[in-house]
């Protein structure tokens, strides 16, 4: 019970504390630079993607059968498309809603900045469901696993936090409640570490089958939104850089760590 504490925790920290990071910069900062923003993006992508490749698929693989780790790769995609499909059907409603208080242009455009922060921070809470799940599942294989697959997500989470403050302080909410919101969206992480680490806790199994499911989550983030959002936002050599850095230091934190 102690054990399945301690991982719950670490997920609720590990979520708030990306965020929150984020969340800070976000509200501190008027305007962020692009080729910063693609940096920090495609950085996280590269840590993700060796953490998968080079961390959960061979300890899954090595604790579970070839089937299990790849019905829990291609689910854990499966599940987060439909989370994202959700998303943007509520993004695309929300959009179709139009205020007659808002005449003003001024006005109007500061509300739809505040309706997109809101909706990404429900968005981002979806999101760390899953990578919750990664974190719990993970230390459930080993502390080496978990503890590498927590250092990536609080740095992927940083520009989330961005992302969610920025829209939300412009568009007319306090640094605090802004910051709040961030906080508050890393919370569900910690109730996917705690569901990751029950379900891992069954067997050998079970625990290579939710490490498979990790990765295709972490996959599916990496190169439907990381990847793509980089390259709408900066198209310069500046942000691969940031790809080849986080794919070495995801090596060095898997190797190492």
């Amino acid at each position: 019970m102690d054990h399945l504490l301690k991982i719950t925790l670490i997920g609720l920290l590990s979520g708030i504390a990306g965020t929150s990071i984020g969340g800070l910069i976000g509200i501190f900062l008027d305007n962020i630079s692009k080729p910063f923003f693609g940096f920090i993006l495609e950085f996280s992508a590269g840590l993700m993607t060796s953490v998968v490749c080079f961390e959960l698929i061979p300890e899954a693989l090595k604790l579970s059968s070839t089937s299990a780790t790849f019905s829990g790769l291609f689910l854990g995609i499966i599940v987060i498309l439909i989370i994202e499909k959700i998303i943007d059907i509520s993004f695309s409603s929300l959009n179709n809603v139009r205020s007659y208080k808002n005449k003003n242009k001024y006005k109007k455009k500061n509300t739809d900045l505040l309706r997109t922060g809101i909706l990404v921070a429900v968005g981002i809470a979806l999101h760390n469901l899953p990578e919750g799940f990664a974190v719990g599942s993970g230390f459930q294989a080993s502390v080496s696993i978990g503890t590498a697959i927590t250092a990536v997500i609080i740095i992927h989470d940083i520009p989330e936090g961005i992302a969610m403050a920025l829209p939300m302080k412009t568009g007319g909410y306090s640094k605090m409640k802004a910051l709040i919101y961030t906080i508050l969206s890393g919370i569900p992480m910690g109730i996917g570490a705690f569901l990751g680490a029950v379900l891992s806790g069954i067997s050998d199994f079970f625990i290579g089958a939710c490490l498979g499911f990790a990765a295709g989550a972490m996959l599916y983030i990496v190169y439907v939104n990381l990847v793509p959002e980089s390259k709408k936002i900066y198209l310069g050599r500046f942000s691969s850089i940031g790809n080849l850095l986080g794919i070495i230091c995801g090596i060095i934190i898997t190797t190492y760590g």
